[in-house]
């Protein structure tokens, strides 16, 4: 018994020990597994139920399966590291930290991005990645292993965090789990000291551009507004905005944004008498009127347009043109720029300034003191030097905007990649238009009296010379052959939005490394069309991510007795009718039909074994039936395509739970000749 006392009283007193000693813990959380807490290294996560957990020196720490840390077949490790100094205050993603893994991953040999992206939540930054690769240092029976590696990098106060999980590239039974391990990792406090000076408080322009509301509903009924601002992102101008209802104190048809981020407008009143500026505040919804005094507004009537040029300076039109003025914000001076249009020194100004013609005066400026103005007959662009007051001889005509008359705003902004990106307010919506290419696009309906911004302008947070702008696409990629892993340079590769229908296909040109870029727009889903002889894609559907990212594309090389899944064909739920999601996938199968006129295939359908199996077959079969319509009616010979439905008798995934069951509802062909 002695023996027995002395181990238990042991076991008390370690448990004590381990229970009253600060830092990394772990404690019982929910039915999916445990959660570990590393309060002083600042981060926290869950790991699944049977996994085990085994803390290392500086905040290393390694999740493994079974028993054994030595021979576990998965093992997850997050681990903390100081930055060099020389980066420790950088934002690492503006750094081109994405561009410095690209690099690494892609010299890997026959190396595959699954995914590769960045996140920026203000107060970190992290980088997210998917990547499989032949691995020179695990060599079984057979030549090198390959290997899968999902991570994240963080970086937070001079730190990353580095989270992993590595196994080799085949069937994993436990990467679900690792990655919703991955998944729950989030930063808490206080975690380490921080390495990082105080940031800087913030300067210029933001990403946010605005419009005056020309119109509101009351009652049912439609009646003029002018009073209420809608904000918007040049991120995604296409989403709804967001309303500053009726917080103006007037009517009004000029606004402009000052570098401050406050907007300021002024009355639409034709009093021809002084007027004072208003500055309204979004960021904390509260306006007041400024010191600053416009003069009277002369026979012109009102002003009707406001804007903001490269040196953060306001400037405010009327409607006929003749009168523009200038408001200093530093000094409150307020000065006339001029007092006569000089677009009447132009040529073409008899072809505008007609009695009844429409205005020209709404107005905003570029990066190179041009100051661009639009003609609301038809939304032609006309220019003048500021500084010169020397009109452009010649006008800027838009091809593609849909209707005539009530062009009321135009406004310059810089797009995500620091491209330019021109909108015009028009008669019923906001629309965008390429300055390279002219393309027109309507972003959303909405009647606006004039639009305001000035990130065209923006200016560096720092006295020190700025780093020249990355401009890159948030898309990369490479084109690979799905067996060599090698590069396909001949390969045409078209991407088209699904979600938009203003932007055509768009034709994307390849590296002698088969690397393509292109500015997706997050969140948008994007078809893939891919060509070249012997070739099938993969896939046929990629969503673009909220940053820049990579990705790559493969095709498969054809061959008889090849079996691809469509992937993305879809049905009515227990049908045989295509959903129109699976248009793009069809389409593609449909072109490569199309390319090669010896190709015959067969289709294969499958189902899961929930139900009747005979059932099931029969369904099968009125899918096939229902693809091979679509690609006949596509201009492919009934006659070079076959078909079988199989029911469930093919699973290729477990059917004991709905997440697997759903992958073996599928539609597949077979390339049964290729001449």
């Amino acid at each position: 018994m002695r023996w027995f006392e002395y181990m238990l009283w042991g076991k008390i007193w370690l448990l004590l020990l381990v229970l009253a000693t600060p830092g990394p813990g772990w404690a019982q959380g929910n039915a999916a597994g445990q959660t570990y807490t590393d309060a002083r290294g600042g981060y926290q996560l869950g790991y699944p139920t049977g996994w085990q957990v085994m803390p290392g020196e500086n905040h290393r720490t390694t999740f493994y399966v079974g028993p054994d840390w030595e021979t576990t077949p998965a093992a997850a490790s997050i681990s903390l590291h100081p930055l060099p100094d020389n980066r420790k205050s950088l934002n690492l993603l503006q750094a081109g930290q994405l561009d410095s893994v690209w690099r690494y991953v892609t010299s890997l040999p026959r190396a595959r991005v699954y995914r590769l992206e960045e996140h920026d939540e203000n107060r970190f930054q992290e980088l997210r990645y998917d990547y499989a690769y032949d691995d020179a240092t695990a060599r079984p029976a057979g030549g090198p292993r390959r290997t899968r590696v999902l991570g994240r990098r963080l970086w937070r106060e001079g730190y990353e965090y580095r989270l992993e999980y590595r196994s080799p590239d085949r069937p994993d039974p436990h990467r679900a789990a690792a990655r919703q391990l991955l998944a729950s990792l989030r930063l808490v406090n206080p975690g380490p000291p921080s390495r990082r000076p105080p940031p800087p408080p913030p300067q210029g322009c933001d990403d946010k551009f605005y419009g005056i509301a020309a119109l509101r509903i009351n009652n049912d009924i439609w009646e003029d507004d002018c009073r209420t601002i809608h904000e918007f992102s040049s991120l995604d101008p296409a989403q709804p905005p967001v309303i500053h209802r009726r917080v103006l104190p007037f009517q009004s048809y000029a606004l402009a944004k000052g570098f401050d981020n406050c907007l300021y407008a002024v009355t639409k009143a034709p009093t021809n008498a002084p007027e004072r500026v208003y500055r309204y505040n979004p960021a904390t919804r509260q306006g007041e009127y400024t010191s600053w005094q416009l003069p009277a507004q002369g026979s012109g009537g009102v002003w009707i347009s406001g804007g903001t040029d490269d040196r953060g300076d306001l400037y405010f039109s009327t409607a006929d043109g003749n009168l523009l003025v200038r408001v200093n914000p530093a000094s409150g001076t307020v000065s006339t720029v001029w007092s006569t249009d000089p677009l009447r020194k132009a040529r073409y100004f008899g072809a505008l300034g007609f009695a009844g013609a429409g205005t020209h005066a709404n107005f905003c400026f570029d990066a190179r003191r041009t100051l661009y103005q639009v003609y609301s007959t038809d939304g032609s662009l006309l220019r003048v030097n500021i500084d010169s007051r020397q009109p452009a001889p010649d006008i800027l005509p838009l091809d593609g905007l849909p209707e005539r008359g009530g062009y009321s705003g135009i406004l310059l902004q810089n797009d995500e990649f620091g491209n330019r990106r021109l909108f015009l307010a028009g008669p019923k919506a906001i629309y965008q238009i390429d300055m390279e290419t002219k393309e027109v696009a309507r972003i959303r309906r909405g009647v606006y009296t004039d639009l305001a911004g000035c990130n065209l302008f923006r200016k560096a947070a720092t006295d020190e010379p700025s780093a020249p702008v990355l401009v890159r696409a948030p898309w990369r990629g490479r084109v690979l052959d799905a067996i060599t892993m090698q590069p396909l340079p001949r390969a045409g590769l078209r991407l088209r939005p699904i979600t938009v229908s203003a932007r055509a296909d768009t034709a994307l040109a390849l590296t002698a490394g088969g690397v393509f870029s292109f500015p997706a727009r997050p969140g948008n889903l994007y078809a893939t069309q891919l060509r070249l002889p012997g070739y099938v894609p993969l896939d046929t559907t990629f969503a673009a991510a909220t940053g820049p990212y990579a990705q790559d594309v493969l095709l498969r090389p054809l061959g008889v007795g090849s079996t691809l899944e469509l992937e993305n064909v879809q049905f009515s739920r227990g049908q045989g009718e295509l959903l129109t999601t699976s248009f793009p996938a069809l389409d593609t199968l449909a072109t490569l039909l199309t390319a090669s006129p010896g190709l015959t295939i067969e289709l294969r359908g499958h189902t899961d074994n929930v139900g009747d199996p005979q059932k099931n077959v029969e369904l099968s079969q009125r899918r096939v039936a229902a693809v091979k319509a679509y690609l006949v009616k596509r201009g492919v010979a009934p006659e070079r395509i076959s078909g079988v439905g199989l029911g469930g008798s093919e699973p290729r995934a477990s059917n004991t739970q709905e997440n697997t069951r759903r992958l073996n509802r599928r539609v597949e062909f077979r390339v049964t000749g290729l001449q």
